[in-house]
């Protein structure tokens, strides 16, 4: 499957080719999901006011992005002090997604590709102080893989350490290129078991294991995330198999469980968006601690 890039006024195009690879166009929302307040831009300048075909232009040649906003942040995003640029759209539609503002790119903020390197290279002193560095994140970076290979090449040649929050749902649009342009890469690993994946994201699992083994062969560095979500992510089957299916990464340094939380709903509900998990309760201490387990028994460091 390939993304065509459209102008953001309209919904991204997406091109399924013969046979499934296993990534998946979801339908339209019942409910347009508003700008969110507060996008969080400061010191980034919008991209100024082109016309239809200077907007196409950019965005095809990688020089113009769809971003919802950045933070600095440090002990999260991978390591050290780090700039997370958060990108919008996103192929998932998680039921736990805690970003629903950012799953449409055209209801980012356009942003030109020299105006966040600006602002990215103001912090190379402390990204190198701290072991540091920008993690792209979203939303789901892959979603614009052409600003996204700009913005790696741009880092490296800055000396900028990479890193990209990912699902790997779009790994297919991972260049080897951007693979050797990354440090770092943050893999959520859903689920082990396709259905659980499918309840979960409305995605498949396979475009993830396949992009996992893509890295592994590279030998990136590779962070796992798995989000335990009670009565969905939980059971005991499908813990072991996302085990198994890391287990089989040498690349992989860490395992990160992340407790289900309810820190999402507001926002869901204040963009009108159905969230379907509102009664949820967070993971028990000891439940999150016996998936850890399982983690470590396969020999895998995890937090």
């Amino acid at each position: 499957m390939t993304i065509t890039s459209v102008g953001w006024d309209s919904p991204v195009a997406f091109e399924q080719s013969e046979g499934s690879t296993g990534e998946y166009r979801p339908a339209p929302l019942d409910v347009e999901v508003p700008r969110a307040a507060g996008a969080g831009l400061d010191g980034i300048a919008p991209a100024p006011q082109m016309d239809r075909h200077e907007h196409l232009q950019a965005v095809r040649e990688g020089k113009l992005g769809s971003i919802h906003s950045w933070e600095l942040v440090t002990a999260m995003d991978g390591p050290g002090t780090r700039a997370t640029v958060f990108f919008s759209g996103c192929p998932l539609r998680c039921l736990y997604c805690h970003n629903p503002d950012t799953l449409f790119m055209r209801k980012g903020t356009p942003v030109q590709l020299e105006d966040l390197m600006d602002r990215l290279r103001r912090y190379k002193a402390i990204f190198k102080v701290t072991g540091g560095g920008v993690t792209f994140s979203g939303g789901e970076p892959l979603m614009q893989p052409k600003f996204l290979a700009n913005l790696l090449r741009a880092c490296k040649e800055e000396g900028i350490s990479t890193a990209i929050d990912t699902s790997g749902n779009l790994g297919d649009n991972c260049t080897d290129e951007m693979i050797s342009n990354l440090d770092l890469v943050l893999l959520d690993v859903k689920s082990g078991d396709p259905d659980t994946y499918f309840r979960a994201t409305a995605a498949e699992l396979a475009p993830t294991i396949r992009f996992g083994n893509r890295l592994a062969e590279a030998g990136t560095r590779v962070w796992i995330r798995f989000v335990l979500v009670p009565g969905l992510t939980d059971a005991k089957e499908n813990i072991e198999a996302v085990a198994d299916i890391v287990a089989g990464w040498p690349n992989v340094e860490r395992v990160e469980v992340l407790p289900f939380h309810q820190m999402a709903r507001d926002k869901w509900e204040s963009l009108g968006m159905d969230y379907k998990l509102a009664d949820v309760q967070p993971p028990s201490k000891e439940a999150a601690e016996a998936a850890r387990e399982i983690f470590r028994s396969r020999g895998i460091e995890t937090h």
